[in-house]
């Protein structure tokens, strides 16, 4: 069942979508998370999220995405080699001393206050990858859907580091999202045939994001991958 969490401890990571993966920190936060929600169920206090929500710029359509995906460059996945999150600068000045991961939280959440310096100080942020919400901008990572390691496998190696500047910042496209951290952290550098977000009705959005954003950006896909988002999208 979608919760309302109040913040948990630990630090968030910067939402880049390849990190380490859950540690014991993690799983330790975890643990904590659903003790919380299990008091708050037994005294009644657990609420579904608001049906409503802020939300990344709309995917195309799912006959749109096949159309797109028939067309992305099948070819093996590329080697890591070389790779470093320095390679993908962010996250950049966006306005004034905004910078791209506030704006991402401003937009995508409910009832934001950000402070002079523009850190998002409260507000409420519901997490479409698990449906859980929460209430500190700490508890959230701002997810790249496709992961930097995963476009410098696709292709991005071979970018300027200008192009993968706007690729990591890209606010025009659905390629970055607000989400719960540790979620992000369990996706960590994954393709569709190896990961998909826990909220299964939310699978076929993430497709239709997915392909939109390779297919802008012209990276290539590998063949389980491929097969992965043709059942998705062909069941949306």
């Amino acid at each position: 069942m979608p919760g309302v969490y109040a913040r948990r401890s630990g630090v968030a990571g910067d939402g880049s979508g390849d990190v380490a993966g859950d540690g014991p920190r993690a799983a330790a936060r975890r643990i904590g998370v659903l003790a919380a929600a299990s008091a708050l169920a037994t005294t009644g206090l657990l609420a579904t999220a608001p049906a409503a929500q802020a939300a990344p710029p709309t995917p195309v359509s799912a006959s749109t995405a096949r159309s797109y995906l028939s067309q992305l460059t099948v070819s093996a996945e590329g080697s890591s080699s070389g790779y470093s999150r320095d390679h993908f600068p962010h996250w950049i000045t966006q306005s004034g001393s905004c910078n791209t991961r506030e704006v991402v939280l401003d937009r995508d959440g409910t009832d934001v206050v950000q402070s002079s310096t523009c850190a998002a100080v409260s507000g409420r942020w519901y997490s479409p990858y698990d449906g859980a919400t929460w209430y500190a901008a700490s508890d959230v990572d701002i997810d790249h859907v496709i992961p930097l390691a995963e476009a410098w496998r696709s292709g991005a190696n071979s970018w300027t580091t200008s192009k993968r500047q706007q690729f990591a910042n890209d606010l025009t496209r659905p390629q970055l999202i607000a989400v719960t951290d540790n979620v992000n952290q369990s996706k960590g550098d994954k393709d569709p045939a190896e990961w998909m977000p826990p909220r299964s009705s939310y699978h076929c959005s993430y497709a239709r994001m997915w392909v939109h954003t390779k297919y802008y950006w012209k990276l290539k896909v590998d063949s389980a991958e491929k097969s992965a988002l043709q059942s998705v999208l062909n069941s949306c």
